[in-house]
């Protein structure tokens, strides 16, 4: 996930109001002055860095302000000299390098500090994109985060998507706390994937008794036309809708997905993993209808015995299936993006699936050949 990191320098009350709106929008770090480390964790739990040397109380240690990192000590012809003079004031912990991107010698100045720290903070100057480009690909294969500076929502976006990989995270310098919602808005929306939703075939619906069903409460409202990609194979998900919508029967809970049986697998990122091992504070995915993803954290899993229901597709010459409690309020996706109840499909109805291309081995992609009935 993307890093948001915000800036807040001077008097305690000038900066305070900035902090607590940036840990209130679900900030990671805030880089403060030494003597405001202890007042920002009264505030709540967030990681504190600071510039300076080794104090202890910080999280993250901040090397290259007031030094080399910015100009104030003039870079030497030898950039080693340089960087083992900035690194001298830190020994053990996570460290960070501050570097103001002044010039080209800067710019690799940057990409040479980024080898031996844990995250690289890059600031601009004249430029937007192309050193940015030119640090991030000198740096791919370095266990190193890019946390570009920016002053607005709109300079994180550009920052986000350079080299369509872009910077790990954002440092935000702003003293406007609507810009701070609107940057963390912005890394919302840079973070959201898409799958190829298909449409496949219902080829069979039929109630097979009683199963152990998982529902999954997230600590996240979804929406009409959301869900979760469960399915019984690892090739194939179908997407549940989420009980976003009134019922006859139930209120509407749009925290919740009734995703399945426990044997079932759950798409999460670029992995699957079993409904039965879902807890609180996991990670999950949300996927739309259109097939765009977000990330949720589960709030609750909840496991009971109740009927359930064989749904069998076909797409693309792949058999697929899935076994979901058999319920009005239990939805797949249609092909139309309408939800359907699972008690009124039948076959030859259409519905929105996901393929994988690969088979799966602990959840992880592998180029195998497995065989899923």
């Amino acid at each position: 996930m993307k890093e948001k990191w915000l800036i807040a320098s001077g008097s305690w009350e000038e900066i305070k109001p900035r902090i607590t709106t940036a840990l209130e929008s679900g900030f990671d770090c805030v880089l403060v002055d030494n003597e405001n480390i202890d007042r920002v964790r009264e505030l709540g739990k967030i990681k504190v860095a600071c510039f300076g040397a080794d104090r202890g109380k910080e999280d993250i240690l901040v090397v290259g302000k007031g030094g080399e990192g910015d100009g104030t000590v003039p870079l030497p012809k030898d950039q080693s000299s340089s960087i083992d003079s900035a690194l001298s004031k830190t020994t053990t912990g996570v460290k960070a390098a501050y570097v103001v991107i002044a010039n080209k010698r800067y710019e690799e100045f940057a990409v040479e500090m980024g080898k031996h720290v844990d995250y690289l903070l890059v600031i601009g100057t004249d430029w937007k994109v192309i050193p940015l480009e030119n640090m991030i690909a000198g740096l791919q294969g370095v266990r190193v985060k890019i946390i570009s500076g920016v002053k607005t929502a709109e300079e994180a976006k550009l920052a986000l998507a350079t080299l369509e990989k872009g910077a790990d995270g954002v440092l935000l310098d702003s003293l406007d706390l609507s810009e701070i919602k609107r940057v963390m808005n912005a890394v919302e929306q840079s973070e959201k994937g898409r799958l190829e939703l298909i449409s496949a075939s219902v080829t069979s619906v039929k109630p097979v008794g009683m199963g152990d069903r998982v529902c999954v409460d997230t600590a996240s409202m979804m929406t009409p036309g959301e869900g979760m990609l469960i399915g019984s194979q690892a090739k194939g998900f179908f997407l549940v809708h989420s009980e976003s919508e009134d019922s006859p029967y139930v209120a509407a809970r749009p925290f919740r997905v009734n995703a399945g049986a426990v044997h079932a697998y759950i798409r999460v990122g670029e992995k699957t993993r079993y409904l039965s091992e879902l807890k609180s504070g996991d990670e999950v995915t949300i996927v739309s209808k259109d097939g765009l993803s977000r990330s949720a954290i589960v709030g609750r899993s909840k496991i009971e015995k109740r009927p359930m229901i064989l749904i069998e597709a076909e797409a693309k010459g792949e058999r697929i299936s899935t076994l979901l409690q058999n319920a009005e309020t239990i939805k797949l996706v249609g092909a139309d993006g309408i939800p359907r109840p699972v008690t009124e499909l039948k076959a030859g109805d259409e519905v929105l699936v996901h393929l994988e291309e690969t088979a799966r081995h602990f959840g992880m992609k592998i180029e195998e050949s497995i065989v899923e009935k």
